[in-house]
């Protein structure tokens, strides 16, 4: 914690006592009281108490080893007490017994000497739960900024896992299509300079516009479709209106790159379908791809990068705000993402 907010805390505690010590004149006022000793001596020694217990207990949650702070808490509490009925003695019989004469009959009886030790022991509490408060936020801070950091480091490993495997996959597909000549190459070099820009200078934020993620998509689908040579193969339907949207950058490709590589290319068409639906609160999104009959797709396995990868993605970007399904049967495999505000 910052000083200035240890400060105010301070403030705040010693604006609290002085407000109690303010009620209890106005409650007792017409009665037989005199706030001469609240409003004097009282304060003086509560303070001295209150910071030589505060600054002995920092020295406790300072030192690794206890046994050495601990008696030295001691020594200062059984030292306090003499100091404290001193002062107060001192002053009653120096300044104020003109003040408050009948202070020394209370000096006869030794009732004194109990609300001295009283104030003593409630002070130390006082300054032990202080202590412990700024102990506890600073202890809180750490912990969340250790967590931010944490995060921060992981979802770096994790984009760093994800942009090199799309980016071989989309340079084995060009070099398909420079291989035989194809006509189709310079379009494909187009979408790749489209994907590199994304993953290079988008992708490195937090969240990305979803029409940005939308278009990455239709880049990546129209470079699937040009190595596959089946304009149909791949039904794409965007509903809804995707304005002032914002997602997580390349959150839904590696399950459309998963339907590339394990989908059925002679089955019927469409092969793939993918459905993306979004208003105000909801974005869905839906995978749908027919299987080889012969192939069975391990779940754990989710665009060559992992589901484990994937899902940790969504618990660190959408904690609590997501819902996936993967559902799979011998003809179908399915993906539904649900992401919410």
């Amino acid at each position: 914690m910052k000083l200035k907010y240890k400060i105010l805390v301070h403030l705040a505690f010693w604006v609290y006592i002085f407000n109690q010590i303010f009620l209890s004149i106005i409650m007792m006022k017409g009665k037989e009281y005199d706030p001469f000793g609240e409003i004097t001596i009282y304060p003086m020694t509560s303070f001295l108490t209150f910071y030589a217990f505060y600054f002995s207990i920092g020295r406790v949650f300072n030192y690794r080893k206890k046994i050495l702070p601990v008696l030295m808490l001691i020594a200062v509490f059984l030292l306090l007490i003499p100091t404290r009925i001193g002062l107060e003695y001192l002053f009653w019989n120096y300044i104020g017994a003109s003040h408050l004469p009948s202070y020394k009959s209370l000096i006869i009886n030794n009732s004194w000497w109990f609300n001295s030790l009283r104030l003593t022991i409630i002070y130390g509490i006082y300054s032990l739960l202080v202590q412990l408060a700024i102990r506890w936020y600073e202890s809180q801070k750490m912990k969340t900024e250790l967590l931010v950091q944490t995060k921060a480091s992981e979802l770096a490993l994790l984009r760093s896992q994800i942009k090199p495997h799309f980016l071989f996959n989309t340079l084995n597909n060009i070099y398909s299509l420079v291989y035989t000549k194809s006509d189709e190459a310079p379009e494909a070099v187009v979408k790749l300079s489209a994907i590199m820009r994304y993953m290079l200078y988008d992708a490195t934020a937090d969240v990305v516009p979803l029409e940005k993620e939308i278009e990455y998509l239709k880049s990546f689908i129209a470079l699937e479709n040009i190595r596959l040579r089946q304009k149909d193969f791949v039904e794409l339907t965007v509903s809804g209106s995707s304005e002032s949207r914002t997602i997580a950058p390349m959150i839904l490709i590696p399950f459309v790159e998963n339907a590339f590589k394990h989908g059925c290319k002679k089955c019927e068409n469409p092969g793939i379908r993918i459905n993306l639906f979004m208003d105000q609160q909801w974005i869905q999104f839906e995978v749908i791809n027919y299987l080889n009959r012969s192939e069975t797709i391990n779940k754990d396995q989710v665009g060559g990068i992992g589901l484990q990868n994937i899902r940790r993605r969504l618990e660190l970007l959408y904690p609590g705000r997501h819902k996936l399904e993967i559902s799979q049967t011998s003809e179908l495999y399915s993906v539904l993402l649900i992401l919410w505000h």
